[in-house]
């Protein structure tokens, strides 16, 4: 398969001074990691096992101690690289006294889209999130789950190979998480590579081609669908999670 993103050995420490003391903490370290084109890849972990810092390192937003990582062979940072990514936060913010529609187009602006093109690739990408009916909506008005869309909407408006998303299905409700689920494998299905980091295993267990296990930094292990998509089970994934995070050293999931 055709690597698109690749991480070699990164390592990222957190230093934090008190007084004459300095505490180290680790965020990655010596992760190594291939997305392939074309897949959706899951990310997951406790809280703290690095899973939004794998993230923020990839898109720049943090740096690496050590380590390289590359997109489409080129290594990042790269200004022309990154602009291939989308990303979805955990915590989407918009200001609030906008309409849905000016949101995706002040990020059309960002994303130096030509002017005479914004509009259109707007409406595209409201049809597409099935957010069109809802183009005049303010911020202020939209519940959750519609706010969620639109994060995922405004990754889209540039039209990225990559996809980037933290806990994207966290505090939705059952319909939310649905539509969701529809959503992100429609985006695959049009050949969007889509990597994300979840605590709802159950939900990972349905979309994911593979899934990479943190624990304290560390990828412990790396899963294939096959792995527990075996004769229609359920809940596989979730006792292989539970059964990897206490071998290497987590004693409680609280």
């Amino acid at each position: 398969m055709e690597t698109l993103l690749k991480l070699s050995n990164l390592t990222k420490e957190y230093k934090k001074s008190h007084l004459w003391k300095t505490k180290r903490t680790i965020g990655v370290k010596d992760l190594s990691l291939e997305i392939y084109k074309g897949e959706i890849f899951g990310l997951l972990g406790q809280n703290g096992a690095g899973k939004t810092t794998t993230l923020k390192l990839i898109l720049g937003l943090l740096f690496q101690n050590k380590g390289e990582i590359f997109l489409e062979g080129k290594i990042l940072p790269n200004r022309s690289a990154i602009q291939k990514t989308g990303f979805v936060p955990e915590v989407p913010y918009f200001p609030r006294y906008l309409t849905v529609k000016e949101v995706l187009e002040f990020y059309g602006l960002l994303s130096n889209i030509p002017k005479s093109q914004i509009i259109q690739r707007t409406v595209e990408v409201l049809k597409l999130m099935r957010m069109f009916e809802h183009k005049d909506k303010r911020i202020r008005e939209c519940s959750k789950g519609m706010l969620q869309r639109l994060s995922l909407a405004q990754s889209l408006i540039h039209d990225p190979e990559l996809l980037i998303l933290d806990e994207p299905i966290t505090g939705l409700d059952p319909l939310g998480l649905a539509e969701m689920r529809e959503l992100l494998l429609d985006l695959n299905s049009k050949g969007k590579t889509i990597l994300f980091s979840s605590h709802i295993i159950a939900e990972v267990e349905k979309i994911a081609h593979r899934v990479g296990i943190l624990v304290d930094g560390k990828l412990v292990k790396l899963l294939n669908s096959s792995e527990w998509n075996q004769n229609g089970e359920t809940g596989k994934l979730e006792k292989i999670y539970i059964d990897t995070v206490r071998e290497f050293g987590v004693s409680s999931l609280l």
